[in-house]
């Protein structure tokens, strides 16, 4: 199937944000893509329509956050590619261009750092990748994994992703933290995996 999307120069000046944009980014992460875009010059191409209202302006549906960043280097112009969308497709893109990525293998991410750290240090590290250099130090540390264990009946353990605000997750990892596991050899993720369940079945009685 062919596309009608177009890759061209636009002045920064002329994009606008889309009003109902959700995706924040921490101040943190912020600083690290300007320093990524800052050295490297690279950036991916951020996502515009025409804008709806104001002719000859475009609206951001996917890099408002690198458009920014452009800005705050000194950029006059970004790389944008433009879609021919309508009202309702762009809310539908707006939700969806920053979540439908996959997740890290840990141990292939591992390797990436070992190998990056035969010429960069953690602290060099820590400001050109997203993670930070507590997490890069425990990265560059993990060796092989050996494969997971047949589980009985064939039935494999389901992932559970849910979102609190920064208030919350301290709470939730403090109470866990202090949960005592009587399986000494388990896992990290076993040992918070029995936690929440006892925290769980507790606050059920109650």
């Amino acid at each position: 199937m062919k596309t009608k999307h177009k890759l061209i120069s636009i002045p920064l000046k002329d994009l606008q944000p889309h009003p109902m944009n959700p995706n924040l980014m921490s101040v943190q992460a912020f600083k690290k893509l300007v320093a990524h875009i800052e050295g490297s010059g690279n950036y991916e191409p951020i996502i515009v329509r025409s804008h709806p209202e104001k002719e000859g302006l475009f609206q951001c549906l996917n890099g408002h956050h690198r458009a920014k960043a452009l800005a705050r280097i000194g950029f006059d112009n970004a790389d944008c590619i433009v879609w021919d969308v309508d009202d309702k497709q762009a809310l539908v893109l707006l939700t969806t261009l920053n979540r439908l990525t996959g997740a890290d293998l840990l141990e292939k991410k591992a390797d990436i750092v070992k190998e990056l750290s035969k010429t960069y240090d953690a602290k060099k590290l820590s400001v050109m990748l997203p993670d930070s250099r507590k997490s890069i130090e425990r990265l560059k540390t993990i060796k092989k994994m050996a494969k997971l264990p047949q589980v009985e009946n064939q039935h494999f353990l389901a992932p559970m992703v849910f979102f609190v605000d920064q208030k919350t997750k301290t709470i939730v990892d403090q109470m866990l933290e202090t949960a005592v596991d009587p399986e000494k050899k388990a896992t990290v993720a076993q040992r918070r995996a029995w936690a929440l369940i006892q925290i769980l079945r507790k606050a059920k009685r109650a």
